[in-house]
């Protein structure tokens, strides 16, 4: 849901003409674009060696590695957003073992496809929009050319200004007047070639990345794991136990019929205090992971945190198929804490819960009637929910003006 943010030559272009022209940007954006066709110039020269000497032809398959790297070297001129490499690091040191690495990565191959189409055609694109200064500039200069070189002049420039003084000066207002707006069509340019260069050869799809998401995954699976042992045990060790010991108490009483007074009061306090932690006991474990969640699903689970909410509640869930466990179980959490704190802030008359399938994302919206004004700086809870959704690369949006109403909203993905 995040995306990367633009270069800076694009936001230079938008803060004014005259801050624009006055800043570094221009002119490394020049740099840019008049340095491509020296580093496409040497790249094929390499590659022509290496072709060369048949001891290193496979070498030309890697080839486009170091082309890269120095590509993500030159995107500092015109994007001071980091630009890192998207091999990841080796498992086998050596040559052989980096060899071996390289080869089996997507990343090289796409490198050397970016290290072609750069060589043979973007470096000298590149060169061809530098030229566009270099006319601005031979304009702007033209009067001291006639002065230099005055036999090498045509007659007539663009067939109307005479090649000779003072009608040359002529030029020289054309091209100062004509050199910013080239200085923004290479700024422009630059800008987009940057952008396709560090799409092709920098981390935007690294495996990396991928592992990252997959560890994340694997961290959720097992947190889920672990919490649902805690709950088993919970639920089949300590709450069978504190049962076995109630039921005792319950029995002792009965005995302790003709006993005095002091320890007939002794057992029933501990019967009720038993009795007590058994249903604290139970709502810690209903708290971790509802039965009910884990059996009949959502809908089944949001009902029964409507029917125990203090104000009237309307769901309407719509899901064709249920959803990967802990998207269900985040679901369920952002519910039932949002319900919480439309009990505790919000004065409501009425809440409406919506939860639904749009695409490959489960859509859920929690709406009440009440005072508005709820703010995530002013608490943890709705920053605690921010933090539970962005576990699963979700999306969390909070509409709640002075006033009402209050419409918390989340995307889950279910892929």
């Amino acid at each position: 849901m995040h995306t990367r943010r633009p270069g800076h030559g694009w936001r230079a272009m938008t803060r004014g003409p005259l801050r624009f022209l006055a800043s570094s940007w221009p002119w490394r954006s020049l740099a840019y674009v008049l340095t491509g066709w020296i580093v496409a110039t040497v790249w094929v020269a390499a590659v022509t060696g290496l072709i060369a000497v048949p001891a290193f032809g496979l070498g030309v398959l890697l080839a486009g590695i170091p082309l890269a790297a120095v590509e993500r070297w030159r995107l500092r001129l015109v994007d001071t957003a980091p630009a890192p490499s998207p091999h990841p690091r080796l498992v086998r040191p050596g040559l052989w073992g980096w060899i071996g690495a390289r080869f089996g990565e997507t990343a090289t191959w796409r490198e050397l496809g970016y290290a072609l189409l750069f060589a043979l055609g973007l470096a000298w694109l590149d060169a061809v929009v530098g030229l566009l200064f270099c006319c601005a500039l031979y304009l702007i200069g033209f009067p001291a050319l006639v002065v230099l070189l005055p036999d090498y002049q045509p007659d007539k420039i663009f067939g109307l200004v005479a090649a000779q003084l003072p009608q040359a000066f002529a030029l020289t207002a054309v091209g100062v007047l004509t050199l910013p707006v080239v200085m923004y069509l290479i700024t422009a340019y630059a800008a987009g070639r940057a952008t396709l260069t560090r799409t092709l050869v920098s981390h935007s799809f690294d495996a990396e990345v991928m592992e990252l998401t997959r560890s994340r995954a694997r961290i959720m699976d097992a947190m889920d794991a672990q919490r649902r042992r805690i709950e088993r045990d919970l639920h089949d060790g300590a709450q069978q136990r504190l049962t076995g010991v109630i039921m005792t108490l319950g029995l002792a009483k009965l005995q302790l019929a003709d006993a005095p007074p002091v320890a007939r009061d002794l057992v029933g306090k501990a019967y009720e205090q038993a009795r007590a932690t058994l249903g604290e006991l139970r709502d810690l474990v209903h708290g971790i992971h509802p039965q009910i969640l884990t059996d009949r699903g959502l809908p089944a689970a949001v009902a029964e945190l409507a029917e125990h909410c203090a104000v009237p509640v309307q769901a309407d869930i719509d899901l064709p198929e249920r959803p990967p466990g802990p998207v269900e179980a985040t679901a369920w959490f952002v519910i039932g804490e949002a319900l919480t704190n439309v009990i505790r802030h919000s004065n409501a008359r009425q809440v409406w819960i919506g939860v639904w399938r749009q695409g490959r994302l489960l859509v859920l919206e929690v709406r009440d009637d009440g005072s508005g004004g709820a703010d995530p700086a002013r608490g943890s809870g709705l920053m605690g929910l921010a933090d539970r959704v962005s576990v699963l690369n979700g999306r969390i949006t909070l509409t709640s003006p002075p006033g009402g109403p209050t419409v918390l909203g989340v995307e889950l993905p279910c892929a």
